[in-house]
């Protein structure tokens, strides 16, 4: 019998009164547990301290997690943000380097929201900071006054690309799916395929050709009430598919290493 596959789940740093702390949203890591089957383990944004080859020596797959926060935009060379953006270089300093290290070892990765954003600029890409201000893009941030369960409900139709790994995980050619970013893809990293786009063109769910391993990201939020949607749900069936795959393989000594 294999192993339930411990999943690191990334955390951004919050300042709560007088003391720091590192916290993950209770939506990621139960969908870890009950749709990827995995165990949800918790990594503090602790670069200075943790290695990423140490990190990722100890896992069968990583899920970077939607954020309050913006990656900051020296990061893809873009412009300041106004000041009232809210950042986590902790966050970045930990996780940009944590999914080039990854993705070379052959560890399998989503990136949702925010971690998507992550994927594409670790690799090179870069970002629309508003995608609202940003041409003919509609806007893509949710109904802030709106309950969450509206915030969090289908906004527009997404157009899943043939051949890619989303189209091969049996998502038909147009599916529905929230949308709570102001952020966005503007240059996509080079070796990356385009697995979606919205109805305005906006990159929307990417993967890294050539990668050994399962290696997604999307802007959307699949990890939402996972259970009740069949399109969310292969996703994170997929994912855990893979890390129960690298399971065995260290089970068996057999795991390539960074």
């Amino acid at each position: 019998m294999s192993r339930m596959p411990t999943i690191g789940v990334t955390a951004c740093t919050k300042q709560i009164g007088l003391h720091a702390f590192h916290i993950s949203g209770d939506k990621y890591v139960r969908a870890v547990a009950v749709a990827a089957k995995g165990l949800p383990l918790i990594l503090p944004s602790l670069a200075e301290l943790l290695d990423p080859a140490e990190i990722i020596d100890g896992l069968d797959g990583l899920l970077f997690t939607g954020s309050p926060s913006n990656i900051e935009p020296h990061h893809y060379q873009g412009p300041a943000d106004g000041p009232d953006t809210p950042h986590d270089p902790q966050r970045d300093h930990t996780t940009l380097p944590l999914l080039r290290a990854a993705v070379a070892a052959g560890v399998p990765v989503l990136g949702i929201c925010r971690g998507f954003q992550e994927l594409n600029v670790a690799f090179g890409g870069s970002l629309h900071q508003k995608v609202h201000e940003a041409g003919t893009f509609m806007d893509h941030r949710e109904p802030s006054n709106e309950p969450v369960e509206v915030q969090y409900a289908p906004s527009h139709t997404l157009w899943v690309q043939p051949g890619g790994v989303l189209a091969s995980l049996g998502l038909a050619s147009e599916i529905q799916v929230n949308s709570i970013h102001g952020q966005g893809i503007a240059r996509l990293a080079p070796g990356f395929r385009i697995e979606a786009v919205a109805p305005d063109g906006l990159i929307e769910a990417v993967s890294i050709e050539g990668s050994t391993a399962f290696a997604l990201g999307v802007q959307w939020h699949p990890e939402w009430q996972v259970m009740s949607n069949p399109d969310y749900l292969a996703i994170f069936r997929a994912f855990g598919d893979a890390c129960r795959k690298r399971a065995i393989q260290r089970a068996a000594g057999a795991a390539p290493r960074a």
